[in-house]
């Protein structure tokens, strides 16, 4: 299968200028100093985000057509969804660590900064399989359905940040200091350098999306294999994701049915791309059932439960 794209050179390089162009303006202008998020703040972050996604979006489909419009909004909605599951990661994360309020975003912004450049990597590198070797389809495929089971039948397991194999590493190769040193990464004392408990949380917070990247990154290919609406549709739903954590933080647990529709998702995409040398399924198609299965998790979660049981608490 041929992953040809309407992404011209000057597009692709437009795009990155923006999005550098962005992020230079968060953290230089309006996050210059530590603080910490509030309600309102991270709602008008969230809202500005989604509203600039949607803006791109009509602009692809007025530029490139209803089809590809389609395409950039399932994708965008699918990557949405997923990106929400690394919330529940992030705070039992920063819980662990105990991480400052005010230092949260600072480690939120690299590490999605970091998390922008894997999964550009990543998502050339699914380009080009897909491109070579049509074949990976199917194994993708059998991936996403294989993730969506596990998650049906795992969703309520606990996190255990300490069982990580990375955080185990930086913490016997890299020395450390004993406590937060201000929103810095790396200090000098004693004539050599320490690294702070905040870059050990940034590090552990790369490798965990370098794992969600597995899962999300094939998940969109059944959608699209247009590199440029794969790409952009992605970094559209990771550049609010941090706004999104803060707005979301205290109510997660509430999304007791999240899950089980992410899990609902991935399966679905999985045997899309399984079936995909029998029968294409109309973009809209899928975007209809996408939209359908997160609103219908949503919609399950927000209902009372049952003889007055608990709402569910985000995982420890």
């Amino acid at each position: 299968m041929e992953a040809v794209s309407v992404g011209t050179p000057a597009l692709w390089a437009g795009f990155i200028g923006f999005v550098l162009a962005m992020l230079a303006l968060d953290l230089g202008v309006f996050n210059r100093r530590a603080h910490e998020i509030r309600i309102r703040e991270a709602l008008l972050w969230s809202a500005i985000w989604i509203t600039i996604s949607l803006l791109f979006n009509a602009w692809i489909w007025h530029r490139f057509g209803a089809v590809r419009g389609l395409e950039f909004l399932t994708g965008y909605l699918l990557e949405k969804a997923l990106s929400v599951d690394n919330l529940f990661v992030f705070i039992v994360l920063f819980s662990f660590f105990a991480v400052p309020a005010k230092l949260q975003h600072r480690v939120l912004f690299w590490g999605i900064l970091g998390a922008l450049l894997m999964r550009a990597l990543f998502i050339v590198a699914g380009a080009a399989l897909i491109h070579r070797f049509h074949g990976i389809m199917y194994v993708f495929g059998a991936f996403l359905v294989f993730t969506g089971v596990k998650l049906l039948l795992h969703r309520d397991g606990e996190i255990h940040p300490e069982r990580n194999p990375v955080l185990k590493a930086f913490r016997r190769f890299i020395p450390l200091t004993s406590d937060y040193r201000g929103a810095r990464f790396v200090v000098k004392e004693g004539g050599r350098w320490l690294a702070t408990p905040l870059l050990m949380v940034l590090v552990v917070v790369e490798a965990t999306d370098i794992v969600f990247a597995v899962d999300s990154i094939p998940a969109i290919f059944a959608i699209t294999t247009d590199p440029f609406i794969v790409f952009t549709s992605n970094i559209f739903a990771i550049l609010g994701l941090r706004a999104l954590y803060f707005l979301l933080a205290g109510m997660m647990g509430r999304f007791r049915f999240l899950k089980v529709g992410l899990g609902l998702v991935l399966a679905f995409v999985g045997v899309k791309m399984l079936l995909v040398d029998v029968g294409k399924l109309p973009v809209a198609v899928s975007l209809g059932v996408i939209a359908a299965l997160l609103g219908g998790s949503i919609a399950a979660s927000l209902l009372p439960p049952r003889n007055g049981g608990s709402t569910g608490t985000p995982p420890r």
